[in-house]
């Protein structure tokens, strides 16, 4: 198990769910099997300069409605436009999702590896998405974006899921709680089982939620060098 330090610095709840990136909806639509995927909630996100502001809250609200085609869709592209920003770089990274499979493939392994995740939990769900359901393009650091939002409000089996991207990678590296050698992309099912254990054992000794402590690692591993 990872053993994470006890007197790391936890943001309080508001900060977590307020967590925000903004996006650009011109650049998303083209990208897009069509403007239907688009999650209209994101319209009416708060202006920060030119850009409306995603927060994490915003992106939760869409979660109760995976139960339907239109609603994994829409829980999709609010899960990447959250994690990748304004950048015409990382929008087009992103959207390679789109370019290689067709719309109905994506969403017969997104409905598959959801199911998994409300039937048998984080790390299956995890498996599933690395393997069985693989969607091309969608690495770990998002696809466990959308596992963290699906499954925020009904989780199942011992662990939420939960994000593991390369900054928190870098962080649980900085922290010196894994190996050298951990990765900071590609992670295996039993690495992922061992950070959601790490992090679910501190949240319960420090009383929060682990979602405050998977912020906070990403906000210790934002500020490295």
């Amino acid at each position: 198990m990872i053993v994470l330090p006890h007197d790391l610095g936890l943001p309080d709840r508001d900060t977590v769910l307020g967590q925000a990136a903004p996006c650009d909806r011109a650049r998303w639509i083209p990208e897009l099997p069509d403007a239907a995927w688009w999650p209209t909630v994101l319209d009416s996100c708060p202006l920060v300069g030119k850009w409306p502001w995603v927060d994490r809250r915003t992106v939760i609200s869409i979660a109760p409605k995976a139960d339907t085609v239109e609603g994994r869709r829409h829980l999709l592209v609010a899960a990447l436009v959250w994690g990748t920003g304004t950048k015409t770089r990382s929008v087009d990274r992103r959207a390679q999702i789109f370019r290689h499979s067709p719309g109905t493939d994506i969403d017969a392994r997104l409905d598959a590896a959801l199911e998994t995740l409300r039937e048998r939990g984080a790390t299956e769900a995890y498996w599933a998405l690395n393997n069985d359901q693989h969607i091309p393009y969608l690495g770990a650091a998002f696809f466990t974006k959308v596992l963290y939002f699906a499954g925020h409000e009904s989780p199942t089996g011992p662990y939420r899921p939960l994000i593991l991207d390369s900054v928190v990678s870098q962080a649980l590296k900085d922290l010196k709680t894994v190996d050298a050698d951990w990765p900071e992309n590609g992670w295996t099912t039993d690495q992922y089982r061992q950070y959601l254990e790490g992090v679910h054992d501190l949240a319960q000794r420090r009383g929060v939620l682990p979602d405050q402590v998977e912020a906070a690692l990403f906000f210790h591993g934002k500020q490295l060098p």
